[in-house]
């Protein structure tokens, strides 16, 4: 028999997320990212449930559009953080992938490269992110430079990134939309703005294209949950099974360092799950966990390979009873993984993504 952890993976949740943000945004058309391995839910698998609706992917680097091609996905490819290096323009002329330009070595690369065909460029602006990307000044003589090579470059766009767009508080993200609407509007440019949390809460941002990402694989960004976010179905649900139970008198601790010490007597349920598979180590006691659909915790350290949680309130639960460690239970009952990473001091795109390959993913749907 194998052990019990998995990975399931909900592709019709994975599209009813997608619905969700192309509908907050009819006017835009929304790119689907898949990057880091579609955020940890599998590349290929995920691209194909997609791809009868989303018009284009979005991913960081060629390795990944290359095994979206290798996977026999055919529709345009953005390269969001461009090439690495002048010699990767060959594979994206070969493979017909669009790109992003942050720097001025991309651009000369773009302009001196023989190309088959003209590259679908987006010109990344640093509006105050200040990580990739030109100052909207700069960014008017790479438009002008790029406009005046039709057959290295077409299909101009700009595209930036917001560092507050989750935040409640709305003052930098207003600077930074004032920053990129005016720049948008000298040059006559479509844009691709809006991330998840820009799709879900600022359509002030909506442009030719928007680009969604965590919000398409059940994660709420928003600061504060609106309408929209709080449809979000999650899709990955980590799922694993009770391998052993133990009875403890009060005082008995648990785990390496003996960090939680039984308050009363209990009843201690051992979990095939553990930082070896990508579970958290830095989860704290409390840490919620669904046993056969119902709410306990996490207590003593995370493990390699195992984890334990409290059954003393939970007398029906046995060896082989489900565990959820997030998403959604048999019965019904659902943990976000937003919770979980509370618990972590985490963000949900590190548990997400930090779920290792010997963890087998199981699809269904889609």
């Amino acid at each position: 028999m194998p052990r019990p952890l998995r990975a399931d993976i909900d592709l019709e949740a994975l599209c009813h997320n997608y619905r969700l943000a192309r509908d907050l945004a009819p006017d835009s058309q929304s790119l689907a990212v898949l990057k880091a391995d579609a955020y940890g839910h599998g590349l290929v698998p995920c691209a194909r449930a997609l791809e009868g609706l989303a018009p284009a992917f979005a991913v960081a680097c060629l390795e990944e559009a290359e095994a979206l091609r290798e996977g026999g996905i055919t529709a345009p490819i953005v390269l969001l953080e461009g090439v690495f290096s002048a010699e990767e323009l060959a594979k994206v002329d070969a493979q017909g992938l669009w790109m992003a330009v942050h720097s001025d070595w991309q651009v000369e690369a773009l302009l001196r490269h023989r190309l088959e065909k003209p590259v679908p460029t987006w010109i990344k602006v640093d509006s105050g992110m200040h990580r990739l990307g030109f100052s909207p000044e700069r960014a008017i003589s790479v438009w002008a430079r790029l406009s005046a090579a039709p057959t290295q470059a077409c299909d101009l766009h700009l595209m930036s990134h917001f560092a507050t767009a989750d935040h409640a508080d709305t003052e930098y993200f207003q600077r930074q939309m004032s920053a990129l609407r005016a720049l948008a509007e000298k040059l006559g440019a479509p844009t691709c703005l809006a991330n998840s949390p820009a799709t879900l809460a600022r359509p002030e941002s909506h442009g030719a294209w928007n680009r969604p990402g965590v919000m398409l694989y059940g994660s709420d960004p928003l600061e504060a949950s609106n309408t929209a976010s709080r449809r979000l179905s999650p899709v990955m649900t980590l799922r694993s099974e009770l391998i052993a139970v133990r009875d403890l008198d009060e005082g008995e601790p648990v785990g390496y360092g003996g960090r939680w010490r039984a308050p009363r007597p209990s009843r201690i349920g051992v979990v095939a799950c553990g930082y070896g598979d990508g579970y958290d180590r830095h989860a704290c006691d409390g840490t919620p966990v669904l046993v056969e659909g119902r709410r306990t915790a996490l207590v003593g350290k995370v493990s390699m390979d195992m984890l334990t949680v409290d059954l003393t309130d939970l007398p029906e639960a046995e060896i082989g009873s489900e565990v959820v460690l997030w998403g959604c239970a048999a019965n019904g009952e659902v943990l976000s993984v937003d919770e979980v990473a509370r618990y972590c001091d985490t963000i949900s795109y590190t548990l997400l993504t930090g779920v290792l390959p010997r963890v087998p993913r199981r699809y269904h749907g889609g």
